[in-house]
């Protein structure tokens, strides 16, 4: 891969030379055509090219639609044992009897439990351009939950409202009945199923990788032609990402299940690397995924919950704030807003929002959602830039394809 791309330079250089000299080459070289094509379709763009993205993207849709239905059709057995155990719960929800309660309780349970598993895959999925959901909706979560269960002295939240809206429950807890073991096992259930999700979203890397090595195709993805550049120049690896890069590689491919989870245990920002590693080296599916889904969804989930949970203890916040206020000159202007938005919580978890209390928008809720909208948006943009671009590569592909049979 490598010497490939040495060789385009070293063509790029001569071509030019001789074009300097009045020779003419031709330019259609494999490697620099790959080169130009690459870069040709990653000018399309909805802010560069609006109407050329979109079109590309409703083609892109189509035919996935269009494959995916093929797919299920050479499946149709499945699909049939599918849509008849669907009719039978259909039914069993829709008819009377004293069944409902344990209907409504499992229909509650599995809707919250997508819910976090889709929030997770989003997360995870697309190689690192996923849209990050625990800074957008986990973490907010658990620091809610936090907040209240030390406002409260309790976690038992009437449901309803719980989990759409906290509020302290009519029986006052004890003082410094919380501990940090109680709010743990409060969380527990949401942030599981969002590491499980996240480990979900790290198979496509990993499937990508496996299918290359069986084919012995070469995807056009840079993740992976880093990864095999990697391999070929591993001795010559000098800078600290390459070496970072070569050490995840290096306990995955040596230290297999146990390698494999201590990645998947800690924030790791090179863990799409291993699961190119694991689907190169055709590490069994359980294997990686088992390793995954153990350090996302129970290590990892519990080291990122005791971090928001501890940052947002009542004591940590009070300091926090108190910190804020003692900034020189602008100290007392910003901490003003901290203090009346976590007033305006107290009130709303003791039900006296209906008490007289003007209820203004606070600043810090404001610029939340402002964030979250624009994150959301960013997030479908680029997947419409990546479908429009997978489309534009079936274009080049094809003309690649009848240009070869003439």
């Amino acid at each position: 891969m490598a010497e490939n791309g040495t060789d385009c330079d070293q063509r790029r250089i001569g071509m030019i030379k001789e074009q300097h000299n009045g020779n003419f080459t031709d330019p259609s070289l494999p490697c620099e055509r790959k080169r130009r094509d690459r870069e040709e379709r990653q000018n399309i763009m909805l802010w560069r090219q609006p109407l050329i993205t979109l079109q590309y993207f409703f083609l892109e849709t189509l035919i996935n639609l269009k494959e995916w239905t093929i797919k299920l059709w050479h499946r149709r057995s499945i699909v049939v044992s599918f849509l008849l155990l669907l009719a039978v719960l259909t039914a069993a929800y829709y008819i009377e009897g004293t069944h409902q309660q344990y209907v409504q309780y499992m229909e509650k349970k599995f809707l919250w439990c997508a819910y976090w598993v889709g929030l997770g895959i989003l997360s995870s999925v697309g190689l690192g351009t996923g849209l990050h959901t625990f800074l957008l909706y986990l973490g907010p979560h658990i620091a809610s939950v936090t907040l209240a269960a030390y406002e409260c002295n309790s976690v038992n939240f009437p449901e309803p409202p719980y989990p759409d809206q906290i509020i302290c429950p009519d029986e006052e807890g004890i003082e410094g009945s919380i501990s940090l073991w109680t709010i743990i096992s409060k969380v527990r259930l949401e942030a599981c199923m969002w590491g499980a999700g996240t480990a979900i979203g790290e198979l496509p890397p990993y499937f990508m990788a496996r299918a290359a090595r069986l084919s012995g195709a070469e995807p056009d993805d840079e993740e992976y032609q880093e990864f095999e550049e990697m391999l070929e120049h591993a001795e010559a690896a000098q800078d600290f990402a390459s070496r970072a890069k070569l050490a995840v590689q290096n306990l995955v491919q040596k230290i297999g299940f146990f390698g494999i989870l201590a990645c998947a245990s800690i924030p790791n920002p090179l863990f799409d690397l291993a699961g190119i590693t694991c689907g190169h080296f055709l590490v069994p599916f359980w294997t990686f995924f088992g390793a995954t889904l153990i350090g996302k969804a129970i290590i990892k989930m519990h080291i990122q919950k005791l971090f928001v949970i501890i940052t947002f203890s009542k004591h940590i916040v009070e300091q926090m704030v108190s910190l804020i206020g003692a900034v020189p000159s602008i100290g007392p202007s910003l901490q003003k807003p901290f203090q009346e938005y976590l007033e305006a919580q107290r009130i709303k978890l003791h039900h006296k929002s209906d008490n007289g209390v003007p209820q203004g928008e606070n600043w810090l809720s404001w610029m939340f959602e402002k964030l979250v909208i624009v994150m959301v948006c960013y997030f479908i943009l680029s997947i419409i830039n990546s479908m429009a671009q997978s489309y534009a590569k079936r274009v080049q592909q094809k003309m690649y394809s009848e240009e070869k049979t003439k």
